[in-house]
């Protein structure tokens, strides 16, 4: 029996489709007709997380004090953690009484802090391409959103010039991501400082997304917001263990900076769970305390499959920057197609799942965004595929090949 009269909210009707989950159904089909699928899609780690993590959960597990509800401002050790992992990262103090709140994941964080400061109509400053959750959030608290175009000629950063006054002066919040997903874009401490001082003037609420702090290359180190001075007085900084520590269903991430806007966030979170379970957050500690080795193997791991499939892509015509950062490629589609069209035309051609750059917003027309989700086999089997289909960088997607 269909009801007609029992609609959704009209908040769901602003939504964009959610692109990662229309590829999960063009997956599940691809995989009932028998394809060998190669996923380079979500950024879904393929590593196990590591041993001592997992010791650590099965231990806390054991323990019946860990059973019932955890504190809804997380475990004070978890919470304390936290704040001795950013002192030794960054140099940056920050009180675990009231600056560091654990999340069910960064995502979760990142929209629920929308739902705990935009009212609708509020004017809210997102980059494009952006991670879904940067606008998706505010878009479902009603948000008027005001897009930053990114581009490549300005290194995918934020052009602060660019943006009217008359926008800084309404807008109440400004999401941001670097180093970047999708672009793999990194910024510089001065980026940082002019991102500080912007927010300042026009008394802009600042909330920095740091999910790939750790997996950085060549010597990069990225910045932390909270280093920048005066920026926990307008921001917070948002983090997972899903990418470094392989420990994406897990479902833990944390936000720290500013205690009033994080004690907000709380706030609305004690209406709507209980937290993270006590045994997931002492394994989550377990994990920020690992030996820096584990954190360099990480790091060479995609390091080597980013120069593997940079080398690879460039033999079909492919140039491709070498990211400093994150676990992606952001590679241009062959002139004359788009994002769509051309994630599509790979996935029946070759089997290889790609994401179109437009399910990061319109900034992100005209490229696909590749994890660095598979090993070095699987990635050249990928490019053996692209070559036999004729995928390269010419001006169509599908032409025959050379050779």
């Amino acid at each position: 029996m269909k009801l007609d009269w029992i609609k959704p909210a009209d908040r769901l009707g602003s939504l964009p489709p959610y692109v990662f989950a229309r590829l999960e159904e063009l997956k599940l089909r691809a995989r009932e007709q028998g394809l060998d699928l190669i996923d380079l899609g979500m950024g879904n780690p393929d590593g196990p997380t590591p041993q001592p993590v997992v010791e650590a959960a099965i231990a806390a597990l054991q323990n019946p004090a860990n059973h019932g509800y955890p504190p809804f401002e997380g475990t004070a050790s978890f919470r304390r953690t936290i704040t001795d992992w950013y002192y030794r990262r960054y140099n940056v103090k920050l009180d675990p009484e009231g600056e560091a709140l654990p999340l069910l994941g960064s995502k979760e964080g990142l929209t629920h802090l929308a739902l705990a400061y935009v009212n609708p109509g509020d004017l809210v400053l997102v980059p494009s391409p952006a991670y879904p959750a940067h606008f998706r959030g505010p878009l479902i608290a009603g948000a008027n959103i005001h897009s930053l175009i990114l581009k490549p000629e300005n290194g995918w950063l934020i052009d602060i010039a660019a943006i009217p006054d008359a926008i800084a002066k309404q807008a109440k919040i400004l999401y941001f991501n670097y180093p970047s997903n999708p672009t793999a874009a990194t910024a510089p401490r001065e980026f940082f400082e002019e991102m500080v001082a912007f927010a300042r003037h026009y008394e802009i609420l600042l909330v920095h997304d740091l999910c790939y702090a750790e997996l950085a290359f060549d010597g990069y180190q990225p910045t932390s917001l909270l280093e920048i001075p005066g920026a926990k007085e307008i921001g917070v900084e948002f983090h997972t263990l899903s990418k470094t520590y392989n420990m994406a269903g897990w479902r833990v991430g944390f936000v720290v900076g500013n205690r009033h806007i994080v004690q907000g966030l709380r706030t609305l979170k004690t209406n709507l769970d209980y937290g993270i379970f006590a045994a997931l957050q002492t394994a989550a500690e377990t994990a920020l305390q690992l030996p820096d080795v584990y954190l360099h193997e990480v790091q060479a791991r995609y390091r080597t499959r980013r120069d593997f499939l940079i080398q690879g892509l460039a033999e079909l015509g492919w140039t491709v920057p070498k990211p400093s950062a994150t676990m992606y490629l952001w590679v241009a589609c062959p002139p004359g197609i788009g994002s769509t069209d051309f994630a599509l035309s790979v996935l029946q051609e070759t089997g290889v799942v790609v994401t179109p750059g437009n399910a990061f917003g319109s900034g992100g027309e005209g490229y696909v965004r590749i994890s660095l989700i598979a090993e070095c086999d699987r990635l050249g089997e990928a490019l053996r595929r692209f070559k036999q289909a004729g995928i390269c960088y010419q001006a169509s997607a599908l032409v025959p090949s050379s050779d």
